[in-house]
C-alpha cells in the first residue's frame, strides 16, 4: 500500500510530520523513542541516508538542523530535560523492538 502514494503526496505529509515536530516541542526525543521507536534524530538521520542515496551530501549536522528547525545544540539546550532512568529504560525497550523492522 504505501508504493502506492505519489512521491509528491509522500513529501508534503513528511513535511507536515516535520512541521508538526518542530511545533510540539513538548514531545522529546526520549519520549518518541519511548513510545514509536525513533526521534527526530532518527529521522534527520533518514534524511541524510536517503539524500546520500540519491547523489547527494547533507551532512547530519544539517539534516538535524532541517528536521528540527535550528541547530540539534540549541533545540537540546531549550527543549530537552533530564533523561531519568524510567524514561531510558522505556527507550532502551521500545528501540529493542525495532530490530524486527523492514
Amino acid at each position: 500500500m504505501i508504493d502506492d502514494i505519489s512521491d509528491a503526496t509522500a513529501a508534503a505529509a513528511f513535511r507536515r510530520l516535520v512541521k508538526h515536530l518542530q511545533h510540539r516541542h513538548d514531545a522529546e526525543n526520549i519520549d518518541l523513542m519511548g513510545l514509536a521507536g525513533f526521534c527526530r534524530n532518527c529521522l534527520a538521520d533518514w534524511v541524510m541516508e536517503a539524500d546520500h542515496a540519491a547523489g547527494g551530501s547533507i551532512a547530519k549536522d544539517e539534516a538535524r538542523h532541517i528536521i528540527h528547525g535550528m541547530p540539534a545544540s540549541e533545540w537540546k539546550q531549550k527543549y530537552q530535560t533530564e533523561a531519568t532512568p524510567e524514561r531510558l529504560k522505556k527507550m532502551k525497550e521500545s528501540v529493542a523492538k525495532n530490530a524486527d523492522a523492514p
